[in-house]
């Protein structure tokens, strides 16, 4: 199992010799347009707070959850990150036989395999354009002894995302825990594509999610899972964790889910960009390009007197790095992913992708 984490800034920087705020990241995922006005400020107007515990509830941050997400603040854990949720998440369910849709992120397997869980992949083809009927997936539920799915929706990295309605029929078809990661779920109509909706409908459910994507904070290592009442909830609770969400991640936490404005404006200029750069992509001959539901793009070259490897690096000369995908499960160095960054940076990706493509 290879990693699939994105790039590491600071040793690139060493490598091509190009300062690090100098290099333009296609690789992270993480929304380009900023931190939240109001979770800043509230962060400015507190950092002498830094002499105090924070509150051990996380009243008002848990608050500041409940109302974004539309769920009720006793169904919300809270963790440094979505994947200690997801570590802690899958040691709780401690599964045997798990089913996980591939490919995904690779922390999923990690922890599957230090529990020592059989990993079935049920895998996202592109033959399918990585796309799935949700039948299939039942059928091999129905035949199998699975205690656990692992779903990334929508998923890493093909930015596949399965409707809600398929997500229940799922549940109501297997009745044992589903942990749905939605680190991505941001970049869509959420409050209708969301499994948080059926977290009251259905016994076993996990959503997991993060700040560090859509709320370009990945320093402040803050991530809530929400969880059907139960044994699973009441297991994620009895962890002990206090204090476990530092004090500035509380701060701005509280303040940035409650930025409505600022949530507006991502989710506007999420769009305009989104379609500039899949329209960008796709005047390109030598690639296919993948639909997507999230905040990166998936494509594959079809040129074969060069591959992602060779993108890569005529794109890093120039400060500009794209992910390569051949780590991902299925997906060889024909490959490539690219997330949603500003108007200019994605006119300046386009314009550096089609002076390589000149080459051949």
């Amino acid at each position: 199992m290879k990693s699939n984490h994105g790039a590491n800034l600071h040793q690139l920087s060493e490598e091509l010799g190009i300062n690090e705020n100098k290099i333009i990241d296609f690789s992270s995922n993480i929304n380009p347009f900023g931190l939240s006005p109001k979770g800043l400020e509230n962060l400015k107007n507190n950092l002498n707070l830094a002499t105090i515990y924070p509150d051990p509830n996380y009243t008002d941050l848990k608050a500041s959850i409940s109302e974004y997400c539309k769920c009720n603040p006793e169904n919300i854990i809270l963790g440094s990150g979505a994947t200690e949720l997801i570590t802690s998440s899958i040691k709780v369910i401690n599964p045997q036989n798990t089913l996980l849709l591939a490919p995904a992120y690779s922390e999923y397997e990690k922890e599957l395999k230090n529990i020592n869980s059989k990993i079935t992949k049920f895998f996202y083809k592109k033959e399918n354009n990585f796309q799935i009927n949700i039948d299939d997936i039942i059928a091999l539920v129905q035949k199998s002894n699975f205690d656990m799915i692992i779903i990334c929706n929508p998923n890493n990295p093909t930015g596949t995302l399965i409707p809600l309605k398929d997500i229940e029929k799922l549940y109501l078809n297997f009745k044992k825990p589903i942990m749905i990661d939605e680190t991505y779920i941001e970049f869509t109509d959420f409050s209708k594509t969301s499994a948080i909706n059926l977290i009251d409908i259905c016994q076993e459910i996990i959503v997991i999610r993060g700040t560090s994507k859509f709320f370009s904070t990945p320093g402040i290592r803050l991530g809530y899972a929400i969880i059907s009442k139960g044994v699973i909830l009441d297991a994620m609770s009895s962890i002990p964790n206090l204090w476990n969400i530092n004090i500035f991640a509380d701060i701005m936490g509280e303040a940035m889910f409650k930025d409505y404005d600022f949530i507006r404006m991502c989710h506007k200029n999420f769009k305009e960009n989104f379609t500039l750069l899949y329209n960008g992509l796709n005047k390109f001959k030598d690639f296919k390009v993948y639909n997507s539901n999230s905040n990166f793009i998936l494509c594959e070259i079809l040129n074969s007197k060069y591959n992602s490897n060779d993108l890569y690096h005529f794109l890093s000369k120039k400060g500009i790095i794209i992910r390569k995908a051949e780590s991902f499960d299925n997906l060889n160095n024909n490959f490539f992913r690219v997330c949603v960054l500003t108007k200019e940076n994605i006119d300046f990706l386009l314009q550096e992708i089609y002076k390589f493509i000149q080459q051949y």
